[in-house]
C-alpha cells in the first residue's frame, strides 16, 4: 500500500442505510478513470470541452496523476491535451505537485468536500473536490486574475 488514511464517503444519516464506499488510501485512486471537463472562460464567454483518460501509477513516494485528452474550442480544430502531477501522502491527506516537485496544493480528506487553494501570482487557483458518489469524483477549478476568469469543471469515472 502507498499510504493509509481514510474517509467515509456515505455515512448513516437519517434513517438512510449507511454504504461502506471509502477512500482508504492514495491505492484507491491507483489505475484509469475516464474524465470529461467544461471550461468556462468567463472573459471571452467561450466554452471548451475535454474527454479523455486520467491514469494514476504508482511511483516509490506517491502516484503519477497522468492525463490526456482532446480539447475542443469552438471555432478550433480539436487539439490533444495533457497534464501530470504528483501525488503524495500528506500528514493531513493528499499532497499534490507539478511534476518537477513544485508544490501545487494539498486535498485534505477530513471531510467529502475538501477545498484547495493555490496563488501564483497574480493569479489565484481555487479547487473544490467532491468524493460522494465515490468511486465516482469531481473537482471544480475557479481561476482568476488580471487576465484569467475560468471555471474547469471535471467529472472522474473509474474505467
Amino acid at each position: 500500500m502507498v499510504c493509509g488514511f481514510g474517509v467515509l464517503i456515505n455515512s448513516h444519516a437519517m434513517g438512510y442505510k449507511q454504504q461502506e464506499n471509502r477512500v482508504s488510501s492514495l491505492d484507491a485512486f491507483l489505475g484509469s478513470w475516464t474524465f470529461s471537463r467544461e471550461i468556462t472562460d468567463h472573459i471571452s464567454g467561450a466554452q471548451s470541452h475535454v474527454k479523455g483518460i486520467l491514469t494514476f501509477t504508482a511511483l516509490a513516494d506517491g502516484l503519477l496523476y497522468h492525463e490526456t485528452g482532446m480539447l475542443e474550442i469552438k471555432g478550433q480544430r480539436p487539439m490533444q491535451a495533457e497534464r501530470r502531477y504528483l501525488w503524495q501522502k500528506a500528514p493531513v491527506g493528499i499532497a499534490v505537485s507539478f511534476e518537477d516537485g513544485r508544490s501545487f496544493h494539498t486535498i485534505t480528506l477530513d471531510g467529502l468536500r475538501p477545498h484547495a487553494s493555490h496563488h501564483c501570482e497574480p493569479d489565484q487557483y481555487e479547487v473544490d473536490y467532491d468524493f460522494t458518489d465515490w468511486p465516482r469524483w469531481r473537482s471544480v477549478w475557479q481561476v482568476r486574475g488580471p487576465r484569467k476568469d475560468y471555471v474547469l469543471r471535471s467529472h472522474h469515472t473509474r474505467s
